[in-house]
């Protein structure tokens, strides 16, 4: 790379390690810097060997400064790049809407209505950051309904019910009230016999295909004409299990001739021969269809505003034609697209997930290269930072695309202050040294907080450096800065201490690179979304308590999650959360 291209590089990484640090009031750091300068300058690509190295003294030299500082020289580089960042800072916390007619009630009630096949993947998250965040605005209530009245197609799983919660306390909500659809058979049931004596339902015997053919063609079934008592005994029958599965179904009777066949007299209830998992419900073989049992729920539970996709307009649809029959006032209703994630390679799925748990291809629901809220949790990223982002996304009927960026971004800002530094160098490669350098480095634990103290790293004969940051080929006078310790340079594979004063590392652009002592460093396995990643880091990780997260200069923040012990000695564990 020669000279004029260098200056380009550092002065492009400089905007975006200051557009990065600004916006975000903390640390610049070297992954979040690399891909907006890579977009912006493609002709850089050629030379991302170099990149790197270049990238990391600009992002030091950066992070040497305090905010006040930071914003000017931004402003002296990129002016209408920091105007933007100052403007969405005074946009509006979140882009959600008001609730419609939410002044006409004296409480606003919502529930989040999950089913429990599984713990929740990250587009999960929305619904309840989003009632969450609207009980908070209207000091309303919600509630937590699992609607779990299918014991075969989408059997739940009995594990499911406390992860979910487990899950909705992660990101910071706790319901007001938590309720299981199959402690309520008996209540649906009373409801279908009222229905039934209002002449709104009747059972049927057709198969799937006869109904299917006699309501796409406008026809009536021959059973709709049932007397009420024909059909209050034969759901009798259902609910005492005297029925197969597909041999009976109780119907609502809607207009036959509706323009949308989908609502043309729908089934509320079917016999299902599986057990239910849970005891307190594995006796009941006649179940409600999700229409019936949530349009139900909603009306006894006083909800006033749902929120659901925009592929279930139907649903309000067909619960609306109940609650005619009831004469109940249907809820107000928001719609809203489905989330789309970026940054994973395994399908956002529940079923899906669980497939690849099974055949061992993820360690579990928290494996970080899952798309689980366990998984967020466990690489140390906190829920306030995913509600924060999925509140954000508004409620749009459009499908919206949520960038795991801003994720990340939301989570630095929440623990980027309180976060000490780490060295931690990855496959690194053993460099001697010589020139009498100091015993001990004695770099901040934070470079903004002085108060907080130094870290203690023994030196050594020899440092391990990440091969990106090795001088390169052919060359044997280059000269680096190894943070915390001092300057050296490069000559016939040794680093020789060259007592230089910081100010080559600004006046004369001598690349900060971390380090490790090569003796008394402790092997670290970082579990990241791309695979296991192999390192060692200062001696003080291995003293770490589990849950802390550090911030590995450099490479990014990470939850340490254990130490551990095998036949060639002590490992930390550490899962990589983000750069």
């Amino acid at each position: 790379m020669n000279d004029e291209l260098r200056d380009r590089v550092e002065r492009e990484a400089e905007k975006h390690a200051l557009l990065n640090a600004v916006k975000h009031e903390s640390d610049a750091a070297v992954g979040a810097v690399m891909g907006p300068l890579m977009g912006d300058n493609p002709d850089f690509r050629e030379h991302s060997d170099a990149v790197p190295g270049i990238i990391g003294g600009v992002v030091s030299r950066v992070n040497d400064l305090d905010y006040e500082e930071k914003r000017a020289r931004l402003e002296d580089l990129a002016p209408e790049e920091l105007a933007e960042i100052e403007a969405e800072d005074e946009a509006d916390e979140h882009d959600l809407p008001e609730l419609p007619n939410a002044d006409e009630y004296d409480e606003i009630r919502m529930r989040c209505a999950p089913n429990p096949n599984g713990p929740w993947h990250v587009g999960h998250a929305r619904m309840p950051a989003v009632i969450g965040t609207y009980r908070e605005r209207y000091d309303g209530w919600f509630c937590v309904r699992f609607d779990d009245t299918d014991p075969e197609t989408k059997r739940p799983d009995l594990g499911a019910y406390d992860a979910i919660l487990e899950d909705l306390e992660y990101l910071g909500f706790e319901p007001d009230e938590v309720y299981r659809a199959s402690d309520r058979l008996e209540t649906y049931y009373d409801h279908a016999r009222e229905l039934i004596d209002l002449g709104g339902a009747y059972t049927c015997s057709c198969s799937g295909d006869e109904f299917s053919d006699l309501k796409n063609s406008g026809e009536p079934c021959p059973h709709r004409d049932k007397d009420v008592d024909t059909v209050r005994e034969e759901f009798e029958a259902m609910v005492d299990g005297e029925y197969s599965s597909g041999e009976m179904v109780l119907r609502v009777k809607t207009d036959i001739e509706h323009k949308n066949p989908a609502l043309r007299d729908w089934v509320a209830f079917r016999m299902i021969d599986t057990p239910h998992p849970r005891e307190e419900a594995s006796e009941y073989r006649c179940w409600p269809m999700l229409d019936f049992q949530s349009g139900v729920d909603d009306h006894l539970i006083g909800i006033t505003h749902i929120i659901r996709g925009i592929d279930l307009q139907d649903s309000a649809k067909r619960q609306q034609f109940v609650y005619d029959y009831f004469d109940w006032e249907y809820p107000e209703v928001v719609h809203w697209g489905h989330v789309q994630l970026d940054d994973y390679d395994v399908k956002v799925s529940t079923s899906t997930i669980s497939e690849l748990i099974e055949t061992g291809e993820l360690d579990g629901w928290d494996d970080p290269r899952a798309p689980t809220l366990k998984s967020l949790r466990r690489r140390g990223i906190r829920g306030q930072a995913i509600v924060d982002a999925m509140a954000g996304l508004g409620t749009s009927t459009s499908d919206v695309d949520l960038a795991m960026s801003s994720i990340y971004a939301n989570n630095r800002e929440l623990i980027g202050d309180e976060t000490d530094r780490r060295f931690l160098v990855r496959e690194g490669n053993q460099i001697p040294l010589a020139g009498d350098p100091p015993a001990e480095a004695n770099p901040p634990l934070h470079p903004d907080h002085e108060d907080r103290g130094v870290r203690e790293i023994p030196v050594g004969d020899s440092v391990l450096l990440e091969p990106e940051d090795l001088p390169e080929e052919g060359a044997d006078d280059r000269r680096i800065w190894l943070k915390g310790l001092g300057g050296f340079r490069f000559a016939e594979g040794i680093l020789e201490y060259t007592d230089d004063d910081i100010d080559v590392v600004r006046e004369e652009g001598v690349d900060v690179i971390h380090w490790v002592p090569a003796g008394e460093s402790v092997p670290v396995r970082m579990r990241t979304m791309d695979g296991d990643v192999s390192g060692r880091a200062e001696p003080g990780v291995g003293d770490l308590d589990p849950d802390e997260m550090v911030q590995f200069e450099r490479v990014g923040f990470a939850r340490i999650d254990r130490h551990e012990s095998d036949g060639d000695g002590e490992e930390t564990v550490a899962y990589y959360a983000h750069p």
